[in-house]
């Protein structure tokens, strides 16, 4: 039996939380009081609820990204499991997009989340240990662009299924990335 860690516990106190009240309104009294450890406890662990935020998310793109070192779970399978994720998580993201701004801005930090899983497969991939600064700026669009369609899609502007949304991802993928993902 796997125990649950201490951040896990305090992620799903705040998941909890978030299911009911927006998120710019939950703070960290109302996360330990709601799983049952001291503000000192999320401190040790957080610097605040934005931290936990990112390391959540963090989290959720490593399990995903870790898939890809299996041959047989091609690229396509990345994109259609993280989509997947999104729906699944579909009203939590969306309270994160519209309850957070500024620095601890969710898209922000997705964006250099995606940004920096991408970059790190892709130079383990190619066994270098520095990328061409163009190749960087393809990772660092790419992700851009991602982010900002999954964020509309979360957000409902467009009602395509998980597998669309990843094609769409797919075809979309700049040239120069292709050689390190399909």
């Amino acid at each position: 039996m796997k125990r649950k860690t201490t951040k896990k516990l305090l992620t799903e106190s705040f998941r909890e939380l978030a299911e009911k009240k927006n998120i710019n309104k939950i703070t960290v009294n109302d996360i330990t009081r709601n799983c049952g450890y001291s503000p000192a406890t999320f401190y040790r662990h957080f610097k605040d609820k934005y931290d936990l935020i990112v390391w959540n998310y963090t989290q959720g793109v490593a399990e995903i990204m870790a898939q890809i070192d299996n041959s047989s779970y091609p690229w396509k399978q990345t994109l259609i499991d993280g989509a997947n994720s999104f729906q699944e998580n579909k009203e939590y993201l969306a309270n994160l997009l519209i309850h957070t701004n500024g620095h601890d801005s969710f898209v922000r930090n997705m964006t250099e989340i995606n940004y920096t899983a991408l970059k790190e497969y892709i130079l383990n991939s190619a066994k270098i240990g520095v990328l061409d600064e163009k190749t960087d700026m393809y990772i660092h669009l790419y992700c851009q662009g991602t982010v900002a369609l999954s964020c509309d899609w979360i957000l409902g502007k467009y009602k395509a299924a998980p597998s669309e949304i990843a094609e769409v991802f797919e075809n979309s993928l700049p040239e120069p990335l292709k050689q390190y993902l399909l």
